[in-house]
């Protein structure tokens, strides 16, 4: 079996170097063919080459930094059109991506060929912080999409699926969140989430909301919907509650002095809040809807400066 391992790059050499290593040894007479894909998205820290003798690597030179999940699409569509494999595994380049399980994709592969296979965190690293925030982000994501995402980008896909997968727009912002947009038949595996092999995380705390963000806008529609929906119940609450407040003051007058004033103004605020809300929820679904997506197997050469 022939493996491509897809490896977006961000001053990670080190890293990466001890990553490949381990790689290898793992798959050390096993039977596979395995090859290397690293998209070096623009690092400030130089690649060398010389480090890497004896593996066999490409690395993708992009000319601008355009982040984790966008390099990842460019290296998908990238191998499309080099397609000298029969799965992609997709991981990033620190380590915490542990080489083993690939083991555990592939025989997940076996039991479903067509399918993308994710590594779904069973346990994480991370600080108690992060994993509070983690787990409320989840939350926020189901209630926002509908849907349920425990997986990053550790996956296999196999090479039937790529083309389809680099003409999937979504992908380009969020990865995961893409192929759960496009309706691609995927599966997961409970595995643990490794440590760093080098170096220091460049993620902070607002890449990692940005991150979150860019995952829910993949379902921007549906999220939309779900806004328009709770805004729709916040009004009709306001509106129910101002006819309650007026027929209490003068039908029934039993309002103190002030009291229904100041009810009234609170629930003429709510009413405001929720018709600016809708308003702009409104506004932005149509505006994006102007535009044409981004392909990412359509555009990426105009990203690429050089393969080395």
């Amino acid at each position: 079996m022939k493996l491509k391992i897809l490896l977006p790059v961000f001053n990670d050499w080190e890293a990466l170097r001890l990553l490949l290593d381990k790689t290898l040894k793992i798959f050390e007479g096993k039977g596979f063919e395995l090859s290397f894909l690293a998209v070096d998205d623009n690092s400030s820290i130089p690649y060398q080459r010389a480090d890497f003798e004896g593996i066999d690597l490409k690395v993708l030179h992009l000319l601008s930094n355009q982040g984790h999940q966008r390099a990842i699409a460019l290296g998908l569509s990238y191998l499309v059109d080099h397609q000298d494999f029969d799965k992609v595994i997709v991981m990033d380049s620190d380590g915490e991506d542990q080489p083993e399980h690939i083991i555990d994709l592939i025989e997940k592969s076996k039991q479903h060929p067509d399918k993308i296979i994710f590594a779904q965190r069973k346990k994480r690293t991370e600080s108690i912080l992060f994993k509070v925030f983690y787990f409320f982000y989840k939350i926020i994501f189901k209630s926002l999409t509908g849907h349920v995402i425990t997986f990053g980008n550790f996956s296999l896909i196999p090479a039937g699926r790529l083309q389809k997968l680099a003409h999937v727009s979504e992908i380009w912002n969020n990865y995961p969140g893409g192929i759960i947009r496009s309706k691609l038949p995927f599966d997961s595996v409970p595995l643990d989430r490794g440590v760093r092999l080098a170096g220091k995380s460049k993620m902070n705390f607002s890449s990692l909301i940005l991150h979150g963000m860019s995952a829910i806008s993949v379902f921007l529609e549906v999220t939309a919907v779900r806004i328009l929906i709770f805004v729709s119940i916040m009004i009709a609450a306001a509106l129910i509650g101002s006819s309650v407040v007026f027929y209490l003051k003068f039908f029934l007058n039993q309002a103190t002095p002030g009291w229904a004033s100041s009810l009234m103004m609170a629930f003429f605020i709510v009413f405001l809040q929720g018709f600016i809300i809708a308003l702009f929820i409104l506004f932005m679904v149509l505006s994006s809807r102007r535009y044409t997506a981004f392909i990412p197997y359509l555009g990426y050469k105009n990203f690429i400066e050089s393969v080395e």
